[in-house]
This record gives structure tokens, C-alpha cells and sequence, in this order.
């Protein structure tokens, strides 16, 4: 074999060698993993919008039979908060349900295993569930407005805009959560109480109590309903309030990683992460 034939080989095989992956890989790879799920089990995802159209026709003929004008009258509202309201519960539990999940099938390790480490899997993960979240709250939506009769101001960036820095301090509640689940196993209960609790902070009173801007939901809440209800658009709201609204997104979502950061180094310290 001559010296070139071999150096063609060497080239060839260095060639074959594979290159690392990168976090657009990982990206692409989740997002590809959900959209499976999302195809392969559509009589789920189908069933979850059933339900939140359910909940929504009890709440809207429920209160129409209870309130009459009172309610038509905070119809809107109500429309745009519960849409906030199934997106939240969708972030929240895209990281909290299905780290439960894994523990439970005994696939957390490889999740920790991974050259990535297991927070920006499950981030990614979490990501890609909201965005499946907003597609399906999309839909729900179009059909609350259809059978309430009800029109609202939708500015497609500045309701993703908003909407998404809103849930993204959900997200890190979800975060913290994980965490908790990976500690403690076993504690859906709880966890699933706090989803409650998001119909109070989607509600909240800002104008009146301001300092309850602060909490997850709130000041976001506000924000869509001025643009939802009111038309007004992203550049038109105040610097203050982005930057609020931005500074509580940031602050929840760091918080709760650090939250799950110490759950899972915790877990792995006591032994007690691949167990259930």
C-alpha cells in the first residue's frame, strides 16, 4: 500500500469519526421528541384540550345561570385569564410531571449521564412542552371566543411576548419542583395543589396591592389583559413595567434551577436518585 493510499485511509477514517454533540442538537432532538408524542398519542393530546374546554364551559354557563350581566359584562377578562391559566399549568407541569415521570420508569440517570447535564435537558424539555402548550391554548382559545361570542385584540408578538415571559416564572416554579420530586419522590399531591393557586395569582389584584406584582403570574397577568382586551401593543407598554415583568421572569426561573440544582446534587449525594 502506498503512502498516499494510506493517507486517503487516515482521512477517511478521521472523517468517520463523530463530532460532539452541540446544544442545537439537543434542541432539535427534543423538540422532535415532542412532536412525536404529540403525533403518536393524539387521542391524549386531544383528550387535554377537551378538558380545559370542559372546565372552561362549566365556568362560563355556570356563571352565566349565577351572574347573568355581571359576568358578560368581565367576560373578556375571564377569557383572557384562563387562557394565561392553561398555559401556566402547562409550563408548571412540563418540568415538575415529567421529572416525576422518569422516576417513576427509572430513566432519570441517563438524563444526569448525559454530556449536556440533566438541568439543560430538562430546561429544553420544559421549553418545548410550553411551546406544545401554546399551540393546543391556541386552539382553546379560538374556541372560547366562538362560543362566548367575545372579540379581543390578539397581536401575535405581543401576546407570545408577554404570555411567555409570564409563564417563564412558572417555568421555575416547575423547576423547583423537579427538584423536590427528585429528593423526595413521591409528593404529586402537593405539587399539584399549586396549580390552583395560579388561578389567585392570575387574578390578582396589581392595581390595587402593587407590591403583588412580584409574585409569578401577576404583573404578567395584568400585562395581557391590557393587551388582549385593550389593544395595547409591546413598544406601547411602560419601560417599568417590561422590565418588571422581565426582572420577575429571570428571577423565578434562576431561583428555581438553583432550587433543583441543590434537589438533584442532594439526591445523588444521599443515593437516592434512581430510586423510587
Amino acid at each position: 500500500m502506498t503512502a498516499a493510499n494510506t493517507g486517503a485511509d487516515d482521512g477517511a477514517a478521521a472523517g468517520d469519526d463523530p463530532r460532539p454533540a452541540t446544544y442545537l442538537d439537543l434542541a432539535r432532538a427534543v423538540l422532535y421528541r415532542e412532536f412525536l408524542i404529540f403525533v403518536r398519542y393524539p387521542a391524549n393530546a386531544i383528550g387535554g384540550i377537551v378538558i380545559s374546554l370542559v372546565f372552561f364551559g362549566l365556568l362560563f354557563f355556570g356563571g352565566r345561570l349565577l351572574a347573568g350581566q355581571a359576568l358578560a359584562d368581565s367576560l373578556s377578562g375571564i377569557v383572557v385569564g384562563y387562557f394565561l391559566w392553561t398555559l401556566a399549568v402547562g409550563a408548571y407541569s412540563s418540568v415538575s410531571n415529567d421529572i416525576a415521570s422518569e422516576v417513576q420508569w427509572g430513566t432519570l440517570e441517563r438524563h444526569v449521564t448525559t454530556p449536556f447535564g440533566f438541568a439543560p435537558v430538562a430546561l429544553l424539555k420544559g421549553v418545548a412542552k410550553v411551546i406544545r402548550t401554546f399551540l393546543t391554548s391556541a386552539v382553546v382559545l379560538a374556541v372560547m371566543l366562538l362560543a362566548t361570542g367575545t372579540t379581543l385584540q390578539i397581536a401575535p408578538v405581543t401576546v407570545v411576548v408577554v404570555a411567555g415571559l409570564a409563564i417563564a416564572s412558572v417555568l421555575g416554579l416547575g423547576f423547583a419542583a423537579g427538584g423536590v420530586t427528585v429528593l423526595y419522590k413521591r409528593v404529586g399531591n402537593w405539587l399539584n395543589l399549586l396549580q390552583f393557586g395560579f388561578v389567585v395569582l392570575v387574578s390578582a389584584p396589581v392595581l390595587d396591592q402593587p407590591w403583588l406584582r412580584a409574585l409569578p403570574l401577576a404583573h404578567g397577568s395584568a400585562m395581557l389583559q391590557r393587551a388582549m382586551v385593550d389593544g395595547v401593543r409591546l413598544w406601547e407598554f411602560p419601560v417599568a413595567d417590561l422590565a418588571l415583568l422581565v426582572a420577575v421572569a429571570a428571577g423565578y426561573l434562576a431561583g428555581g434551577y438553583v432550587v433543583f440544582h441543590y434537589g438533584t446534587r442532594r439526591a445523588r449525594r444521599l443515593g437516592v436518585l434512581g430510586d423510587y
